[in-house]
């Protein structure tokens, strides 16, 4: 597959995982929690849809991190473990399992995707973009932005 078409497979997979945390934000918390939880996401849409290279750095660690909340999410679920805990509605089920697929396919299309960009740039935009999907979800975790 073309890099192009990569990059792009990377935007897709960015906006279906938006969308489920959206869905989840319409019928649970609120969404405004949810908006800021995937504003990082926003970044690679914009460069996967310009088919740009950075795109890949910009998304993997987005996808790094929901996978990780949603297997822990799904051991809970499941009685395996309580790193996180809470009632969640079949809804809400069904979008972690969309969130999951997302990210798994996001994560197998950046390890496919070859980039010409430097090691030292791929390191701080995926070191910049780590930082800021950690910021924006301790961010939505605030009372002011949680039940809004």
């Amino acid at each position: 597959m073309r890099n192009a078409d990569q990059t792009h497979r990377i935007a897709w997979c960015c906006l279906a995982i938006i969308a489920a945390l959206l869905v989840v934000g319409s019928v649970s918390h609120g969404v405004l929690r949810h908006i800021v939880q995937t504003a990082p996401l926003w970044a690679a849409v914009v460069l996967g849809l310009r088919r740009n290279e950075l795109s890949k750095w910009v998304a993997l660690p987005s996808f790094l991190f929901w996978l990780t909340i949603m297997i822990f999410i799904w051991l809970f679920l499941l009685g395996w473990a309580q790193i996180v805990q809470g009632n969640f509605s079949p809804t809400e089920i069904a979008m972690t399992l969309i969130v999951g697929a997302a990210s798994i396919v996001g994560l197998i299309t950046c390890f496919r995707t070859r980039t010409t960009t430097s090691w030292g740039m791929a390191i701080l935009l995926f070191l910049l973009f780590a930082g800021l999907q950690l910021l924006t979800f301790r961010l939505s975790l605030l009372p002011a932005i949680a039940h809004r």
